[in-house]
């Protein structure tokens, strides 16, 4: 009897082994931004619960995730349309959010990687005001709006905040100036940090910022966001983008990740983002209280049957 109960046991204990070992392996990237974390921990504690073992590598440049992607390692990177089309196939036509999924959904295919059902927030640029500078100008809604009170009252020498790369960027500062004609000179510009840019704004430091348009601390700190009217700025749909070999392998994956992406909105975004960057919780407790909050596991059959 013993014999047959060690036997059970160790059997019972190889399967489980052997089930541990079915389970396939998925790697994910993530960039160094805090969007990028919650957008990896949401998609690793998801999965796990679909049976994968998931790896994460947290931390990356843009240009690091992608080429580990390329060459095999890493599956699975949350990436965004603009960053694809501008950055990585170097296409400087304007086109509007649809046309620019299908756009880089078509250059990546032959580079290996697929884009699935994408999320509905844009983590775009947008220029905004502090809430005191708000309540002073009310006529500022657009960027052309700005644009006007920066040349009507260039003796005030307002200041406007950008962050470093976009100040530097051929498709960033100098692009926005000569597309609506701002008067801005190395005198009423500040280049800084991005997280700088909002400690700026929250301070009344300067006349107009460099944001993007899902950071939870436009909200905490009653930034006021204006309207791209001359649509300057490219779209920045996020999207999960797995490579092709591993989707062909694992089939469901594009099933499986649509409904997470179908949840997440500029909204949404901004109200995780905040969670992290202004009421200093981890990423990892602000995703597990999401996917509490919003369940994505598919009813079973009983349960249909059921109900």
């Amino acid at each position: 009897m013993k014999r047959s109960c060690l036997f059970i046991g160790f059997a019972l204990l190889l399967s489980g082994f052997a089930h541990a070992a079915e389970k396939p392996v998925i790697r994910i990237g993530a960039r160094v931004f805090t969007e990028q974390t919650i957008l990896a921990e949401l998609t690793a504690q998801y999965l796990r619960t679909k049976g994968y073992d998931v790896r994460v590598t947290g931390g990356l440049g843009s240009n690091l995730a992608r080429s580990a992607q390329e060459s095999g390692q890493l599956d699975l990177i949350w990436e965004y349309t603009g960053v694809s089309l501008v950055n990585y196939n170097h296409v400087d036509e304007k086109l509007d959010s649809a046309q620019t999924f299908e756009r880089v959904k078509t250059l990546d295919a032959k580079k290996g990687l697929v884009w699935l059902s994408p999320s509905k927030f844009s983590n775009t640029y947008a220029l905004a005001l502090p809430k005191k500078i708000a309540d002073q100008y009310p006529q500022i809604n657009t960027i052309s709006d700005l644009s006007s009170v920066l040349k009507d009252e260039v003796k005030d020498k307002h200041i406007v905040a950008l962050d470093t790369e976009f100040a530097n960027r051929s498709d960033g500062l100098i692009g926005m100036v000569k597309q609506y004609d701002m008067n801005l000179n190395r005198e009423s510009i500040r280049q800084m940090d991005a997280g700088l840019v909002y400690t700026a704004l929250r301070n009344g430091q300067v006349f107009a910022g460099l944001v993007y348009t899902t950071d939870g601390r436009l909200n905490a700190f009653q930034l006021k966001l204006l309207e791209d009217d001359k649509h300057y700025f490219p779209d920045y749909t996020a999207a999960p983008v797995i490579r092709q070999e591993y989707l062909n392998a694992h089939p469901d994956l594009a099933a499986q990740l649509k409904p997470l992406a179908e949840l997440l909105d500029d909204t949404t975004m901004r109200a995780l983002n905040a969670r992290v960057d202004v009421d200093h919780d981890s990423p990892s407790v602000v995703a597990a209280d999401f996917l509490r909050e919003h369940p994505l596991h598919p009813v079973s059959q009983d349960n249909k049957e059921k109900q």
